[in-house]
């Protein structure tokens, strides 16, 4: 199997960069739908100039009923020394974010070598997730209160002063109850708990834990980007459906999943780029004459490596891009 080459990580900043600036297009134009597919398609479209042998793991395809970027789905040019790799992919995480014109939307995208990316068709994860101070900290067997005081101990913190936060819907009702009797702080937010997960690894974010059911895509990419930034997050698959339950085993209902099992190898890398502004990332800004600029993360597990983006496009230039960029509507 051939090594993933330490150069790859910017030519998939590329595919986000164009995910990011095709859907920025739809921001705040309440059409969240639109919005997502115009990220695959330019997400799909650049895939195709990168020299990889890559198959999507884990995905957004079926679960938003898009065409294209599906569980299976074989991506990449393919040569004869390509590297056959894993791709974990959400063209747009905070599609509600991007379509009412909200924060903390990114284009994003994590690859490793084939047979290396945890992958399921079940939609649905719980997740708990923290930086490297609290890292062997966490059970998510454990009930939260004793995982939010173990953390408090390990971060030195009085409860009082640890945040916790959460996704903002009624299926957290019962997390957010026991935070607020614990005295913890909570930051509540609507979308985009990929980003949120990260900021639990960045000291400056305010963020000490994050917990919660979201996206089972959004849990095995965050675990990419933790692996790179040395923060740990624990999952288990969590059916909303019947239909669900019939996708795994139920035994796999009840096992915790480990970042170990999530990314099983420090050979990753994580790429993102803003859709609109947030903790971590700006959003696209469309300047004149037919410029946008970009804010993208790179991060490569096996360094260590965060290397932040900001770039330039001239659109008018993009020969590559020409066929990828176009107003919504057009």
């Amino acid at each position: 199997m051939n090594s993933i080459n330490r150069n790859l990580g910017l030519s998939l900043a590329r595919v986000t960069e164009i995910a990011a600036i095709e859907c920025g297009k739809w921001m705040g134009r309440g059409d969240k739908i639109a919005a997502d597919q115009a990220a695959v398609n330019g997400m799909r479209r650049m895939f195709d100039t990168i020299d990889i042998d890559g198959t999507v793991v884990i995905g957004e395809g079926e679960k938003d009923e898009a065409p294209m970027l599906y569980i299976g789905e074989r991506i990449g040019k393919a040569s004869a020394h390509a590297p056959m790799v894993d791709i974990a992919v959400d063209p747009l995480d905070g599609t509600t974010s991007t379509a009412k014109g909200l924060s903390n939307a990114i284009s994003v995208i994590a690859v490793a070598p084939k047979g290396t990316l945890y992958n399921t068709e079940v939609y649905y994860m719980e997740k708990i997730a923290v930086g490297p101070e609290a890292k062997g900290c966490i059970d998510l067997n454990k009930p939260l209160k004793d995982n939010l005081i173990a953390i408090a101990v390990a971060l030195g913190k009085n409860l009082e002063d640890l945040t916790v936060t959460i996704q903002e819907r009624d299926r957290h009702d019962a997390y957010i109850k026991q935070c607020r009797e614990l005295g913890c702080r909570i930051k509540l937010f609507r979308d985009g708990d990929v980003g949120m997960a990260i900021a639990t690894c960045i000291e400056d974010s305010g963020i000490d834990v994050l917990v919660g059911i979201g996206g089972a895509p959004e849990g095995v990419l965050a675990a990419a980007a933790m692996r790179c930034l040395g923060g740990e997050i624990q999952g288990r698959l969590f059916p909303m459906t019947q239909e669900e339950k019939l996708k795994a085993p139920k035994e796999d209902f009840d096992r915790v999943l480990t970042i170990d099992e999530l990314v099983k190898t420090n050979e990753v890398i994580f790429v993102a780029t803003g859709v609109s502004d947030g903790d971590m990332l700006k959003g696209v800004r469309y300047l004149s004459g037919s410029r946008v600029k970009t804010h993208s993360v790179v991060m490569r597990g096996e360094t260590g490596t965060v290397r932040y983006i900001e770039a330039i496009h001239n659109m008018d230039k993009k020969i590559a891009y020409a066929d990828v960029y176009a107003a919504p509507g057009e």
